[in-house]
């Protein structure tokens, strides 16, 4: 088996695991990013907890993302755009997610990305406080594991839509801070996580799982407290958080 897919197959399963309520399901997707152009990614209707090789389609890129400068497109063509996308015609249905996730994989230093819906931060995302969350951060393992901020994407409808919303947030966020975000956020939606591994991506999404719920304990108690701009700067400028990173960053 690739390696690269031997990696999303795992990264699926721990996104899948059921107590951590990140998806259920048919919920979510994941992708890998292949040599040539290609990139590997959940086929539609799999379940993340218990993919396997079958459930993964290989698919080109460039078609995918060719649609992104559209934007509004009938069903049927998308439709017929992701099934010629396929590398092997015999295989699975790509999701309607994939024309993002072919995207994504083309930003510096993304090699793997991860899209489910947590109820931890969804319960946030589905709140007037949902640009706060995205905005600002808490804690120190916050900042390393989910980035600064967030690109926050408002709410589209999911296809075409919300991967054109994706894409042009993202590229603001780009513009701005000079790398690709770690945490994409959509609002009533879910959460994107991109790393250059599996287990980056991992790291990430369960961090952010863990950041709503110290989002909503604090706002019970009429919180929370963001950290200022200048401790978020000096999180990101000590050197021994860049070790603390490196386990999953491989």
């Amino acid at each position: 088996m690739n390696q690269e897919i031997a990696a999303l197959l795992d990264l699926s399963h721990e996104l899948g695991r059921e107590e951590r309520q990140l998806a259920i399901l048919s919920e979510g997707s994941a992708s890998a990013r292949l040599d040539g152009g290609q990139f590997a990614l959940k086929a539609s209707g799999g379940r993340l907890a218990s993919l396997d090789e079958s459930d993964v389609t290989v698919c080109r890129g460039a078609p995918m993302i060719e649609l992104l400068d559209r934007k509004t497109l009938p069903d049927a063509t998308i439709e017929k755009a992701l099934l010629e996308a396929r590398v092997d015609s015999a295989a699975k249905m790509p999701g309607i997610e994939s024309i993002f996730h072919a995207w994504l994989l083309t930003l510096e230093n993304v090699r793997f990305v991860g899209q489910c819906h947590p109820v931890a931060v969804n319960q946030i995302l589905a709140s007037p406080r949902a640009r706060d969350f995205a905005e600002h951060r808490m804690f120190p393992d916050e900042i390393l594991f989910c980035g600064a901020m967030s690109v926050y994407v408002p709410y589209a409808d999911p296809g075409l839509p919300l991967a054109w919303q994706i894409r042009e947030r993202t590229r603001d966020f780009i513009r701005e801070h000079g790398m690709a975000p770690r945490l994409i956020l959509l609002q009533n939606h879910g959460i994107i996580a991109l790393g250059g591994s599996a287990p980056a991506v991992l790291a990430t999404v369960l961090m952010a799982n863990k950041a709503a719920l110290i989002f909503s304990g604090a706002a019970a108690m009429g919180g929370p407290t963001f950290l200022l701009p200048q401790h978020v700067d000096r999180i990101l400028a000590r050197p021994e958080e860049g070790h603390r990173q490196r386990p999953v960053d491989l």
